[in-house]
């Protein structure tokens, strides 16, 4: 059996930025340069995908960064050649690293005669000889079942307890943390414990998808900065209109901590007029010129978190270690003060 010196990190057209900052970061860790693998991932004139790997790679321990984000079709099917091509070089073994998992949200039948998209894009990877999945805040965690191969989903709450910590020091006893619907509780709730403050929840009713037909909270919001924690905001239109809704409830302040920003369509320009204070997201999605542009609305980076998720990996240490505040600390020195 080879003998695996270093991992190996390549990474496909969806988040290069997040990638090269993954590799800096592990090149502090590591005390060597750690780069990208040189290779090339283009298109024919008629789209189709092509690899080319220009370094060799047996017996190698690699790792693939690759969000399956917009578009989602392109940048699986990147992956999925990226994959192949790995593995017919002897790669020894792929771990694909998948900041924002697409199709997350299509992990049931919610109707008949519809599909369970999550359940065949985990095949996919799978056939297509991944061995490992390393993500972020899955929509839902039961995706990790759809899997025959380990999966690690790293949870962004503890880099958003340090941001809280660190941004509204000296004045977190009328913090109220959110959850947008009752079907995020769970994850507002670990953010809550995490800062030490109390929850409420917005409870929506759907009269069909896409529409929200009335919203009501629960819990009191009077007086309180609100803290709405979710895992995903596409078009913002639930959460604008979350927003509006605690405002006119007697909140002071209506902040948004989001794992994904996909933020399609109009979001951008509802999150700019919105009541909302601050949006803060995370970089598992290369942020458009617009989302950068826009004036509430912040990103934090994962790409210490990551690092160090493939360093454990590959040295075959804890990952879950990762999911603790005080792991996080002292990885996220340089942004957030430990006082």
């Amino acid at each position: 059996m080879s003998v695996v010196t270093e991992p190996k990190l390549i990474s496909g057209n969806a988040n290069r930025t997040l990638a090269q900052s993954i590799a800096r970061r592990m090149s502090m860790h590591r005390g060597m340069s750690v780069g990208l693998v040189d290779a090339r991932v283009e298109r024919f004139n008629d789209q189709e995908i092509f690899v080319e790997v220009y370094e060799n790679v047996r017996g190698e321990d690699m790792f693939i960064i690759q969000p399956t984000s917009n578009p989602a079709n392109d940048n699986l099917m990147e992956l999925l050649i990226i994959t192949d091509a790995l593995k017919r070089s002897s790669a020894d073994r792929i771990t694909a690293v998948i900041p924002y998992f697409g199709y997350a949200r299509q992990d049931r039948r919610t109707k008949a005669r519809t599909p369970i998209s999550a359940k065949l894009v985990a095949n996919l990877l799978t056939e297509a000889g991944v061995d490992r999945i390393l993500t972020l805040d899955l929509h839902a965690a039961q995706i990790q079942g759809f899997f025959d191969i380990p999966v690690d989903n790293l949870y962004a709450s503890p880099v958003f307890a340090l941001d809280i910590l660190h941004n509204f020091k000296g004045q977190t006893d009328d913090i109220m943390v959110v959850s947008p619907d009752v079907g995020g509780v769970a994850r507002a709730r670990e953010l809550a414990k995490r800062i030490e403050a109390p929850l409420s929840i917005v409870d929506k009713r759907r009269e069909k998808a896409g529409e929200v037909a009335g919203m009501t909270v629960i819990g009191d919001v009077k007086g309180q900065k609100c803290i709405i924690v979710d895992d995903m905001v596409d078009t913002a239109g639930t959460l604008c209109k979350a927003a509006d809704l605690l405002m006119e409830h007697g909140a002071t302040e209506v902040h948004a901590y989001i794992s994904h920003g996909v933020l399609s369509g109009p979001a951008v320009e509802r999150v700019t007029n919105s009541a909302l204070k601050s949006l803060v997201i995370t970089d598992s999605i290369e942020p458009t010129e617009a989302v950068k542009a826009c004036p509430n609305l912040r990103i934090v980076p994962t790409a210490p978190m990551f690092a160090q998720a493939i360093l454990n990996t590959w040295s075959g240490t804890s990952v879950s270690s990762l999911f603790e505040t005080e792991t996080l600390t002292p990885i996220y020195e340089g942004l957030y003060s430990r006082d």
